[in-house]
């Protein structure tokens, strides 16, 4: 079967190829691309010769499997651009190795300079599988703010960096978030939810031109793994500029879809004044960089997730809830009637349960919205009566199985056995019937082939299978991570599949993953990766023109 276009056209790539896998259940051998878009396809490798001129570059990739290219439905590019302008701790494996390299930040650092590590570590990397404590940051940096932020819900400080935002030893919890103490009341160095922001608030950022410096470096890693689109989770406005810098510079490597964000820390006039004085809406912008909407936080990540139930290893804490559920629904329907969809990140089930009660108020007061209006990110612990509720409602979820991947060995110990088996079951989404879109959550590049290989086998880094019966197949997993996330940014009709008329977001794999042997996906990375008809990671030149 060949499909192409009414009018004969050049090509600009003629791509043959052992396989071509749509998405859609077609599977061709020959792929047409034109300008930014796919203009033809072919059962027969050689079935768009026809439309092959002088110019046209003819890629013979015989060996290689075409898929749509990756669209994370959630992923924090900003922060992981960031992260490679602060101290890299992510790479420590001991305590004394990350606070080494905060002490030599700070040797190197202007008098009373903040010192910012990157947010991507995990304590699980470190030798002593704890985080370094107040006294050892104190230790290699007295005279300097030092944040080791990891995640966006969960930091350590140093108690210059206490003072500088103003916690002292009778400062009270703040709303949705905790000051870590010891058992004498003293602080201990670590924070969680609000009180990250409350001290992050007094660090100084790098500046635009670095960010989006930063942003285009960053980006061209994602591309290297088959990421065409990444749906940006919470930047604020400031970010937003470096945003549109690195578009105006032509830098960015994958298209982007922010979300900006509303903070809890706002009353509710505030929040309102903010979403009145955006004079923007949801959908603006251009095929590579697009406004999706709203972003707001109902509760913590592991340490703070609001649960139904106390925590395992903590039967006095059940976690928080950022948001009063009476303001959100105010501050939600004003949104929704300017035109704003809204993700909402609810990570424990009574934060779920919050949730649902919310955005159920907003649609009673704006009146139906369209499908992936009103978004739930993450949904990492439900029960039937939750998910069977969100379908329901016609809210969407977006997924992220790395977040298990990287973080089970905590859920064992926080949550328990139980329900870190229960954590993300794709199948019993799916099941109900619930609109999913797949991505990482990570904060730094991540092959989307290890989310495929955890979707499928439920393997995690260093805790094993979790929740084996909750497995979903490859081709679904891929489905998820391509036409799902095209349809959560509304781009169904654009992206997610090849098809003629679509862009043509497309990545080469050296082995089918549709017929590999699920064991091999995780180590699979791509030969390139197309973005609308540009090469964005070509190392063997074999897109060459």
């Amino acid at each position: 079967m060949t499909r192409q276009p009414a009018e004969p056209l050049l090509l600009d790539y003629l791509i043959r190829a052992g396989a071509v896998h749509s998405m859609t259940g077609e599977t061709y051998r020959s792929v047409g691309v034109r300008g930014p878009e796919i203009v033809a396809v072919s059962s027969d490798p050689d079935g768009l010769d026809d439309l092959a001129g002088g110019g046209t570059a003819v890629v013979d990739a015989g060996d290689l499997t075409l898929l749509p290219a990756f669209a994370d439905s959630h992923e924090h590019l900003m922060e992981a651009s960031n992260n490679t302008l602060l101290v890299p701790v992510d790479t420590a494996r001991s305590v004394a190795e990350f606070t080494g390299m905060v002490a030599a930040a700070a040797r190197d650092a202007a008098p009373g300079e903040w010192v910012l590590t990157s947010i991507g570590w995990h304590e699980s990397n470190l030798a002593e599988n704890r985080v370094p404590t107040l006294a050892e940051l104190d230790a290699a940096a007295p005279d300097h703010p030092v944040l080791a932020r990891r995640g966006g819900h969960f930091a350590v400080a140093n108690s210059a960096a206490l003072r500088a935002a103003g916690i002292d030893p009778d400062t009270p919890d703040p709303a949705g978030g905790k000051i870590g103490r010891l058992a004498d009341g003293s602080r201990d160095g670590t924070l969680e939810g609000g009180a990250v922001y409350q001290v992050a608030a007094f660090a100084p950022g790098p500046g635009r031109a670095k960010l989006a410096g930063a942003l285009g470096t960053t980006s061209a890693a994602y591309a290297a793994l088959g990421v065409g689109t990444i749906r940006e989770p919470m930047i604020d406005l400031d970010e937003f500029l470096a945003y549109q810098d690195a578009r105006d510079r032509d830098l960015l490597n994958v298209r982007v879809r922010p979300m900006i964000r509303v903070g809890s820390e706002l009353t509710t006039d505030q929040a309102i004044a903010l979403v009145d004085g955006l004079g923007a809406r949801s959908g603006f912008g251009d095929d590579g960089l697009r406004i999706w909407g709203l972003k707001f936080v109902m509760d913590g990540g592991v340490e703070g997730a609001a649960m139904e139930q106390p925590y395992a290893n903590d039967p006095g804490n059940s976690g928080h809830l950022n948001w009063d559920p009476a303001a959100m629904t105010k501050v939600c329907a004003e949104a929704v009637r300017r035109g704003w969809r809204v993700g909402t990140h609810a990570v424990g089930d009574r934060a779920v349960r919050t949730l649902l009660e919310v955005y159920e108020a907003v649609v009673a007061q704006a009146g139906p919205v369209p499908p992936w209006t009103l978004v739930i990110e993450h949904a990492m612990f439900t029960d039937a009566a939750l998910r069977e509720r969100a379908v329901r409602g016609g809210f969407g979820v977006t997924v992220q199985f790395p977040l298990l991947w990287n973080m089970a060995s905590e859920m064992l110990v926080t949550w328990g056995p139980e329900r870190t088996r229960q954590v993300t079951p794709l199948d019993q989404w799916l099941a109900a019937g619930a609109s999913l879109a797949a991505g990482t959550d990570l904060v730094r590049p991540f092959n989307p082939m290890t989310n495929v290989w955890g979707m499928v086998t439920r393997g995690t880094k260093s805790a094993g299978i979790q929740g084996a019966e909750h497995a979903i197949d490859i081709v679904t997993a891929l489905r998820l991570y391509t036409a799902g996330t095209a349809a959560l940014n509304g781009e169904a009709d654009r992206l997610g599949s090849i098809t003629p008329g679509k862009l043509a977001d497309l990545v080469g794999y050296p082995a089918d993953p549709l017929a590999a042997d699920p064991d091999d996906l995780a180590g699979l990375t791509p030969a390139f990766t197309i973005v609308g008809g540009r090469a964005t990671h070509d190392p063997d030149q074999r897109l060459a023109r």
